[in-house]
């Protein structure tokens, strides 16, 4: 008796065209019967079984990596029905778009693979080719999820979007307090103090900005120190502006006292308020020079007079006039205007221009130390006889002159004929 499977395997041989001998009967016909999967060279068994054409088996005998469209990543997974709709096999796309739908609504174009693989649709970064285009992923930017900014899931935007900071960070331009963005009405462009890596470590290009460099002390300071309350426009630029209760504060010298100009930087500079420095040379008209650079400004500006200070050698040096007695100046009626014979890198070692009574060379040069070796009469030093020195008297004098002609004795008739005092 012929069983069901014998029969059903007999169909089965029929319908690919196979030959088979029934039991006492004459050997069938060829099928011409053509497969519905086109020209496929593989054997049918290699995908069904004796039992029925369907379901084929759990494991196909096929290779795919000779096709045009290896299966890689999930596609290894993915049933042949899922993809292979039409029993033509061949007649099958090898594009993405031809099984997935574009939720992107050709805002990107049909090339899935730039930001996509076979390994899942989840996008990472380093899919995206670096994000090239004209807002490259930079810094921070480079770590965050494509929804952070292509917000809204299959509805989202990808192209045209807005690259203006604020269109992704509004809520942090509103939310900042320290300091306040909206009540200080901080400029939206974002860039201008925060870099593409983080929010925190913001730096502003105060003097590119404001016109005011931040340099020394200025530039460790926290903004609230100079802008304070949170008030950033209208702040003053000037040094008074913000060190007025240092300058008013100020005992050595007495600033409000003096009358000290509030242009600070005039002796400050910005690394630290000691050490302030008067350039006297310029801003004055006396130049300080020799012993008068290391002089405490208070010796010479006493009681805090830096205004009304006298010029005059005398008002300083007073003490010094009337206390000398080597040659006594006061005595000796000695002018007041000390420059004469001094200079301004120490008091000894004067020297007196003799221009009415040349010393040149010879015996009026050296042979005494002081000035009263001729000067012999202290309270009038402008007084000179040739005698007082030489010891002649008006008498000899005149008589070792008999026949000279014109000669006259007085104090300086000597030196009309001696010019250079040699004996």
């Amino acid at each position: 008796m012929v069983t069901a499977l014998t029969m059903a395997l007999y169909f089965i041989l029929l319908w690919f065209g196979g030959q088979g001998t029934p039991q006492n009967g004459p050997a069938p016909a060829r099928s011409n019967a053509r497969s519905p999967h086109g020209a496929l060279a593989v054997p049918c068994e290699n995908c069904h079984t004796l039992t029925s054409f369907k379901p084929i088996r759990a494991v196909p005998e096929f290779d795919h990596g000779p096709t045009r469209f290896p299966l890689r990543g999930m596609h290894q997974a993915v049933s042949c029905t899922q993809c292979h709709i039409s029993m033509v096999f061949s007649n099958v796309g090898t594009t993405c778009s031809t099984c997935h739908a574009d939720i992107h609504r050709g805002q990107l174009g049909g090339r899935c693979e730039q930001c996509h693989t076979a390994n899942g649709w989840t996008v990472r970064i380093q899919n995206i080719q670096n994000h090239q285009n004209r807002f490259p992923l930079v810094g921070a930017h480079a770590t965050a999820e494509c929804e952070s900014c292509h917000t809204g899931g299959a509805t989202a935007q990808f192209s045209g979007l807005s690259t203006d900071c604020l269109s992704c960070h509004l809520q942090d331009f509103q939310a900042a307090k320290n300091p306040d963005h909206q009540a200080l009405n901080y400029s939206t462009s974002c860039q201008s103090c925060h870099s593409m890596n983080g929010w925190a470590g913001a730096g502003f290009d105060h003097l590119r900005s404001t016109g005011f460099a931040l340099t020394g002390a200025h530039g460790s300071l926290d903004c609230a120190s100079c802008h304070v309350g949170g008030r950033f426009q209208g702040t003053p630029a000037n040094c008074y502006g913000c060190h007025a209760s240092d300058y008013t504060g100020t005992s050595n010298p007495n600033h409000v006292q003096s009358g000290f100009p509030q242009q600070c930087a005039v002796c400050h500079n910005t690394s630290t308020w000691f050490g302030a420095r008067f350039d006297h040379n310029t801003l004055t008209r006396f130049p300080l020079t020799g012993a008068h650079t290391t002089v405490a400004c208070a010796n010479c500006h006493l009681n805090g007079n830096y205004t009304n200070t006298p010029s005059d050698c005398y008002s300083c040096h007073t003490s010094e006039y009337q206390g000398t007695t080597d040659p006594n100046h006061m005595t000796a009626n000695f002018p007041t205007t000390c420059q004469t014979c001094h200079n301004t890198s120490q008091w000894t070692g004067a020297a007196s221009d003799h221009t009415w009574f040349p010393i040149y060379s010879g015996t009026h040069r050296g042979e005494w130390n002081t000035c009263a070796d001729c000067h012999v009469n202290p309270s009038n030093y402008t007084q000179f006889s040739c005698i007082i020195c030489h010891q002649h008297s008006a008498a000899n004098t005149n008589s070792d002159h008999n026949g000279v002609r014109g000669y006259v004795y007085n104090a300086t008739s000597c030196y009309s004929c001696h010019p250079r005092g040699d004996e």
